[in-house]
């Protein structure tokens, strides 16, 4: 594999159109471009690149003798036609690898957006406040008054059993018996 080709031989190697879509795969310019557009130049320079690749191959197999030479004439660009396939792979990497970048942005911010609804929706959960239930159309269970009286005791009288005890208790001991 070779290194990567500039761009001043990209264009001595293309002609016009192959150069300007060649052009929009380079660094700045591949920024400004649509995704909808950079999914249609893919089929696009994958068929350039596998035309290249056939020229090129075709044209080591009549320099070998393994095979008769196809049709009248190679166009004039099939010289380099491994040079031009090498422009156009490095192409595609470049668009596959911008691609790829904008999805992987894509579900980053998708998976941001779900957790920070996830992190509403937690916290959300630990605050709920509930309605009373309030008044009901049925009885239910309510509770029944009681029937037996209550009886009331006088504070002088409580605590009179254990007073009584303590007294007899200090007669006897007064006695010394």
């Amino acid at each position: 594999m070779r290194m990567s080709v500039p761009c001043k031989f990209e264009r001595s190697l293309l002609s016009h159109e192959e150069y300007e879509t060649i052009r929009l795969t380079h660094h700045p310019a591949i920024y400004d471009v649509e995704i909808a557009e950079l999914e249609a130049m893919r089929p696009r320079l994958r068929k350039m690149r596998n035309k290249e690749r056939t020229l090129g191959r075709q044209r080591q197999r009549q320099g070998r003798g393994k095979a008769e030479a196809r049709g009248a004439s190679f166009p004039g660009t099939a010289e380099h036609a491994s040079e031009r396939k090498q422009v156009f792979a490095a192409a595609l990497k470049r668009l596959n690898n911008e691609l790829r970048r904008l999805h992987n942005l894509a579900a980053r911010t998708a998976h941001v957006e779900a957790a920070r609804k996830a992190l509403a929706l937690h916290r959300a959960a630990n605050f709920t406040i509930y309605p009373p239930a309030g008044a009901t159309a049925n009885e239910g269970m309510v509770p029944k008054a009681g029937t037996r009286r209550r009886k009331t005791i006088a504070g002088a009288k409580i605590g009179r059993v254990s007073q009584a005890t303590k007294v007899a208790q200090a007669v006897r001991d007064a006695r010394g018996g």
